[in-house]
Formats: C-alpha cells, structure tokens, sequence
C-alpha cells in the first residue's frame, strides 16, 4: 500500500520498479500509450474497420465514393490531463492495495513518463464534487504536487453518490486546448455519464482507466458480514455464503460490466483496467502490448491499400 504522506518515497520507488522496466521496452517512445495527434495532415489513406470515425474526411469520401480518414503528423508536445475520481468508492480494497492506491500508481508513472520528454501534465480532482483544478505543468516537482494532492485523502461526506458527469463537465470546460485525457475512476456513479464522454472524445483522445476489486465482480464466501456504501454510508447485514446470494450478485456485476464497456465503446474510448490484484507493469504492458498490434495491423492495411491504388 502507498504511504500517504510521503510523495518523494513513493516516486522514487515507481522510477525504480515500473518506469525504469517500461523505458526498456518503449525505449522512449511513450506514444504508444496512446495514439497521439496533431495538427499537421500527413496522409490519407482509405477507412479500416478499427478506425477512428472521427478522422474521416468526407469531402474526399464523397469524391473517391470510398470512405478515407485522414492521418497526421504528431506534435512534439503533448498535454495530458488526469480527470481523477478520489470519491469514497475509491477508497476501498479486498486485501493490501486499495484502488486509490493504484489509481496514484498509475497517474505518477504516467506522469513522470510524459514530463520527462518535456510535455505538460494537469489534472481534475473529484471527491464530492470537482475540488481542485491543478494546471498542467512539465516537471518532477509538480508530479510530486499532484501526487501529494491524491494522497491528501480527508473523510470522505456520506450522502452524496458520485457523479462523473460533475468531473466529464468540468474537464470540458477546463481543457481548452487539444490533449490525451486519462478518466480515472471505478466509474461506479449515478448515470448519465456517457454522454458527456462521448463528446470529450470528440474533441481530445480519452483513455478510461477503470479501477477494480475481485471482490466487485465475484464475491467470495465470507459468511455472515456488515457491508457499507462509502459513499451514502447505508449498511446491510448480508450471509455470502448462500450460493444463490453469490449467484446473483455475479449476474448484476456482469450486467454492469456489459453497460460500462458498451458506453465506453460507444464514446470510441479505449479502456485501460486496473485491478487491486495485478502489478501496474503488468497491466501497462498489456495495454501497450494491444496497441502495437492495432497500430501493426493499421500499416498493413494502410500499405495494402496503397499498393492496390498504385498497382
């Protein structure tokens, strides 16, 4: 579990642990946790299956009849921003990390990757309402600020359900200029939220990064317990070691699972999961791993039609 009241520590750990092993295998190209943009057109080529529909250029489609996306030069800076759920639900864990944990693990690692080649990291900060905006700014001191802002946990209010369309407003308001934005949460909220993700996505590249316990998804046979909400403070005297109980319980988890990666699909948001259970590097390296072969597979096809125009 991180220590909370010593931002310098922890830092130096995940530059040890995690982003000295990531360095090695990005070898220094950090883009490859997300696609990356900029303002300069590059090329176009004909649409594939996996692409972006944002980037179509209709008045080529139209002339071509062949729907075609455009595709372009990367600016040399970028400017992220971590819109990062801090609500009571977040606060919670089944054994020695809690999801708070490795949502800071996560934002620090990121962070000091992106700063280091000279880029700008900001953030938004929701517990019972957007708190704190912290501005985007290039060093290892303001890692170490943001940092100790997330680990500068008070007692969370009762009463008060998350909302992520509070945070998904407020970013929009806050980002002016064109960046990769990081959704940080365990997107357990009041509804409606997708709508507003869907069009931030339209203006800036969004990755959710949905935090999880095992014991969200499946619950284990503990006997008799008391449960409480963390966020509304309600308690309920539940026995999971009846079968039908845990049955139950897994079928709502899934339902939830199916509406969340259908609402993140649907926003054309990849979704990076983050479990209590699971080294960060591991995790990280799975999601660099998948885009790779995304971006393999889009040069091939990209290739492919260009031969068949030129052949």
């Amino acid at each position: 579990m991180l220590p909370r009241n010593d931002p310098e520590s922890v830092l130096r750990r995940l530059e040890w642990t995690v982003i000295r092993r990531l360095d090695g295998i990005l070898q220094g190209d950090y883009r490859t946790l997300f696609r990356g943009f900029g303002l300069d057109l590059a090329d176009l080529r004909e649409y594939q299956l996996h692409d972006d529909v944002r980037y179509i250029d209709w008045n080529v489609t139209a002339r071509m009849q062949t729907p075609h996306v455009r595709e372009f030069q990367e600016d040399r800076e970028v400017a992220a921003w971590f819109l990062l759920d801090l609500s009571g639900s977040v606060d919670f864990g089944s054994h020695d990390m809690r999801k708070c944990a490795v949502s800071a693990e996560f934002v620090t690692v990121l962070a000091r990757l992106l700063t280091r080649c000279g880029n700008r990291v900001g953030a938004l900060l929701y517990r019972n309402g957007t708190e704190a905006v912290i501005p985007p700014r290039g060093s290892r001191r303001h890692v170490l600020h943001l940092l100790a802002r997330m680990l500068r946990r008070g007692e969370p209010e009762t009463g008060r359900e998350t909302d992520l369309s509070e945070l998904i407003e407020q970013a929009q308001r806050v980002i002016k200029q064109r960046s990769v934005v990081f959704l940080v949460s365990d997107f357990i909220s009041k509804p409606g939220w997708a709508r507003g993700l869907t069009l931030l996505a339209r203006r800036h590249e969004v990755v959710a990064v949905r935090l999880y316990d095992p014991v969200e998804v499946e619950l284990p046979d503990l006997g008799f317990v008391v449960l409480q909400d963390a966020e509304t403070g309600e308690q309920m005297y539940l026995d999971t070691g009846e079968r039908d109980f845990r049955r139950r319980f897994a079928e709502a988890a899934s339902r939830r699972e199916v509406a969340l990666r259908g609402a993140l699909a649907e926003a054309g948001v990849d979704c990076l999961e983050l479990a209590t259970d699971e080294r960060l590097v591991e995790a990280l390296l799975r999601f660099i791993g998948l885009r790779k072969q995304r971006s393999r597979l889009a040069a091939g096809a990209g290739a492919g039609a260009r031969r068949l125009r030129t052949d």
